[in-house]
């Protein structure tokens, strides 16, 4: 690991001048991920600024009757929070289901959602990985990756997203608040994960030294309704191979409202817009949550060894919209 050198920021202008002086500065929140990356010698600091301490800890209601999360925020005290439970269930499973309590204790909402992938070629620097040095090719569209992307890839990088927390978020439309020297600005979770293309070194639509300040959520009455469904090759906690958020609503027999994520198929939270193009307005049933399924995987380029994961999500998408209708008829 390299020496760095460490500094704790009293307040958010404070911290985003420590990082704009030196752009070889890093935000320490947990450090679940970067201090992971930096014993591996991915990520090479020469300074931390920690940001455990500013005020960015609260959970709070809005005015317009959604939640706003703030950046340091423990996943811990996500997921045990009575309104997240209450009014968004499928978060506090997603966060439930992506770590031990340990990890979640220390691991902040902030730092979640930027952690990088975990595939084995960009954390080995004895390997070429175009997300850890542009150009240099990835080895994973031609070697292990049958745990890598179906959806949104490219010959440049078919990685996946590792975080089951954003899912949920893309899934409720989450916005994400951030500060810079310029000032405060906002960015749909829709739009804050850039397509992988042909630079899959830059993974979010973040300006350069930008302090992610909290997240909102915005009112979602279907989401009261909601599930997060995770498929691991283990019981214990693994990051997922395929998962799941989904809400729903149904009246009458008909679909009124659905908002469905996927994860672990991508190289950022995948919203299965086509899937709930089909499913709004279309009578609550198996072959509906089916056809919707299609809808969204005819765009799916497996590779030789990930195939699998298109039946596997075709499945769960059905599964996890079976389940809610079911809730919701009792």
């Amino acid at each position: 690991m390299r020496e760095f050198g460490y500094q704790r920021a009293s307040d958010v202008a404070g911290a985003v001048a420590l990082l704009g002086a030196d752009p070889d500065t890093r935000f320490l929140g947990g450090g679940t991920n970067l201090v992971d990356l930096m014993k591996a010698g991915v990520e090479r600091p020469a300074r931390l600024v920690d940001i455990r301490e500013l005020p960015l800890d609260q959970i709070e209601s809005t005015p317009q009757g959604g939640l706003r999360i703030g950046a340091t925020v423990t996943n811990g005290e996500l997921a045990a929070h009575p309104e997240v439970r209450r009014r968004y269930p499928a978060l506090a499973q997603a966060v439930l289901a992506g770590a031990s309590g340990q990890l979640r204790n220390m691991a902040t909402v902030g730092g979640n959602l930027l952690q990088r992938t975990r595939c084995g070629y960009f954390t080995d620097v004895t390997k070429p990985c175009n997300k850890r040095v542009p150009g240099s090719g990835c080895p994973a569209v031609g070697g292990e990756h049958h745990n890598h992307a179906i959806l949104g890839a490219s010959e440049h990088c078919v990685a996946v997203h590792p975080s089951d927390m954003a899912v949920a978020l893309t899934a409720f439309d989450a916005v994400v608040s951030y500060e810079t020297a310029d000032g405060p600005g906002r960015l749909p979770l829709g739009e804050f994960y850039l397509p992988v293309g042909g630079t899959p070194h830059r993974e979010t639509a973040l300006p350069p030294g930008a302090l992610i300040t909290g997240v909102t959520l915005p009112p979602t009455p279907a989401a009261a309704n909601s599930r997060y469904r995770k498929v691991r090759e283990r019981a214990s906690y693994a990051f997922a191979v395929g998962s799941v958020a989904a809400a729903l609503d149904i009246r009458d027999g008909v679909v009124r409202d659905v908002r469905l994520a996927l994860g672990a198929v991508a190289s950022r939270p995948w919203r299965a817009v086509a899937a709930e193009r089909v499913l709004t307005g279309a009578p609550a049933g198996a072959d509906t949550y089916a056809a919707a399924a299609d809808a969204e995987l005819t765009a799916a380029r497996p590779l030789p060894h990930n195939g699998y994961k298109v039946t596997l999500m075709r499945n769960l998408v059905v599964a996890v919209l079976t389940e809610l209708a079911e809730e919701a008829a009792r």
